[in-house]
């Protein structure tokens, strides 16, 4: 059965448009065994969004930064506050690798050349429609040439943190890291033995 006979009359209704949308979505699906069922699910989303490993295999360091995000704070996790990569929305009429740039220089003052694209994921698929970029780029302490830390106008206040590839593996293990971008790019690094 092809798709678009499995799924029929799909239609959507706006339940909140604030910081991004969700919408309300019913359809009715066809199962295998021929039964067809009307279904409504909740979509959640906006920009699709990028996210960027900094790693210098010289000093075997990588760049990660640490902000608040208000779900983990309504989840009780880490009192809100999340280590993870560098990472943003993809503004309109942008290229991803032009945002994975962009970004860096914003959130933590590094500007990066030849980001390596790693993949492509949906980071929620039940909920989220956003996918992600997912970059690797090397640095160096030249490249560092502003201070980072976010952007006022978009109320970010973003603390750069440069740790050992090491350590960031142990943080891992300890759950200090706990976003799923972050954990999929040092692992990348890892199993790639860029460092």
């Amino acid at each position: 059965m092809e798709i678009k006979e499995k799924i029929q009359n799909v239609s959507s209704k706006v339940i909140s448009n604030i910081w991004a949308k969700l919408e309300q979505v019913s359809f009715d699906f066809t199962f295998k065994n021929g039964k067809t069922e009307r279904l409504t699910h909740e979509v959640y989303g906006r920009n699709d969004g990028v996210a960027v490993l900094l790693y210098n295999p010289s000093t075997k360091k990588v760049i990660l930064s640490k902000q608040f995000r208000i779900p983990m704070y309504v989840a009780g996790v880490k009192n809100g506050f999340c280590v993870e990569v560098v990472g943003g929305a993809i503004d309109k009429n942008e290229s991803p690798e032009t945002t994975v740039i962009r970004e860096t220089k914003e959130e933590v003052g590094y500007v990066i050349h030849n980001p390596k694209k790693v993949a492509k994921v949906f980071l929620s698929p039940g909920l989220m429609k956003e996918q992600v970029y997912l970059y690797v780029a090397e640095y160096n302490d030249d490249d560092k040439l502003e201070k980072g830390g976010g952007l006022a106008t978009e109320s970010e206040e973003i603390e750069t943190l440069e740790t050992d590839f090491s350590d960031a593996l142990k943080m891992i293990e300890n759950e200090e890291i706990i976003d799923a971008r972050t954990i999929l790019l040092l692992q990348y690094i890892q199993i790639n033995k860029l460092i």
